[in-house]
């Protein structure tokens, strides 16, 4: 690996939701450009780890959970020292029109949405200050800006990840710590693969590029707002979709 890739080389990344699909890309990908790398996920993130340096760590934890959080904070401490990346990428949601949608759904869907994006930061925000840096990539979705029925608690979620960013961006700016969202397209995951080919080109209709977004995708632009070439981007909301998101 050539010297000028490793723009991540001495960084400690934690990405969540990193068993499979875009979480596993940004791990790889991170992974390649220098950082060690701590893979959190409800499931055991095997596959991940066998794709990088021996040294990762692998942490089973429930990201909606304050002490969860703690134990992922010890543990990397223990293997590592002090975090510099938050990925939060773990995410869940389902198609409920509202007349079907109840509350624990709700409550659900923002507790692991966003709930975790907040319990990420009081965990971290205060050694990224002592160390005078710090970078939380949060991943949103761009159907916030698109038609997608069934998805009110879902958007009403990734929205409120927006939200977030750009409010604790404006409170950890004086201390070298940025805060972005990314916002991906209907990604080639295995959520997708056995989606009919008519559905999968109606999806790509309202799109520049007429693809899928590949999980690397996502991970190009995680391993730019992570690096210090991004050291002056903060509170913003970025979508990587192939040009489907409407601004308005």
């Amino acid at each position: 690996m050539m010297g000028s890739q490793l723009t991540h080389e001495g960084r400690v990344a934690i990405i969540t939701g990193a068993a499979r699909g875009i979480g596993q890309a940004i791990a790889i990908k991170l992974a390649a450009h220098g950082a060690k790398i701590v893979l959190v996920d409800m499931d055991k993130a095997d596959d991940t780890a066998r794709m990088l340096p021996a040294e990762s760590l692998i942490i089973t934890a429930d990201v909606s959970s304050a002490d969860d959080w703690k134990r992922i904070d010890q543990m990397t401490m223990q293997r590592f020292g002090n975090t510099d990346i938050v990925v939060n990428n773990a995410g869940i949601g389902n198609q409920m029109p509202i007349d079907e949608l109840d509350f624990a759904n709700w409550k659900k869907t923002f507790s692991v949405n966003l709930d975790a994006h907040f319990l990420s930061a009081k965990q971290f925000v205060p050694q990224m200050r002592e160390h005078k840096w710090g970078r939380f990539v949060n991943i949103s979705s761009n159907s916030i800006g698109i038609v997608v029925p069934g998805m009110s608690h879902y958007m009403a979620s990734k929205m409120g990840v927006i939200g977030f960013v750009r409010g604790l961006a404006n409170d950890v700016a004086d201390s070298g710590i940025t805060v972005n969202a990314v916002l991906p397209s209907l990604t080639n995951t295995r959520l997708v693969q056995d989606m009919p080919e008519d559905v999968k080109r109606a999806t790509w209709q309202g799109q520049a590029i007429k693809r899928f977004a590949e999980p690397t995708d996502i991970a190009g632009a995680v391993g730019f707002l992570t690096s210090d070439d991004a050291s002056f981007i903060t509170g913003q909301a970025l979508p990587v979709d192939g040009g489907q998101y409407k601004v308005s």
